[in-house]
């Protein structure tokens, strides 16, 4: 690709974790009062983390990402969710995003 859509619409915050999340590139959903927790395969994700030191966590919540996704994913609008092992997956009940590049395993996208 001879684009790059990095820093487009980001948009970061901090919330604590729930002691699941120990690494960044997950996606995570929230838990409880300003509270993440790591994404199980299917759920609807809030964000991406970025970064985990002492509990807490930096999360994307808007812009473009890649991820790493369990199968090529066509361009366009598609509704994702987690996929598990830190993936995504196009999931009739995800939430829908506009892909922008895809390989057979990971997919940029907007959130």
């Amino acid at each position: 690709m001879n684009v790059n859509f990095n820093g487009y619409g980001e948009n970061t915050v901090t919330f604590e974790t729930d002691g699941s999340v120990n690494t960044a590139g997950v996606p995570v959903k929230m838990t409880d009062d300003g509270k993440v927790t790591v994404c199980a395969s299917g759920d609807v994700f809030c964000g991406v983390c970025l970064s985990v030191r002492d509990g807490y966590a930096v999360v994307q919540l808007s812009g473009y990402v890649t991820m790493p996704a369990k199968t090529k994913i066509a361009a366009g609008y598609k509704k994702i969710a987690a996929g598990g092992n830190s993936a995504v997956a196009v999931s009739a009940g995800g939430r829908e995003y506009l892909v922008l590049n895809s390989t057979a395993d990971s997919v940029g996208f907007i959130l």
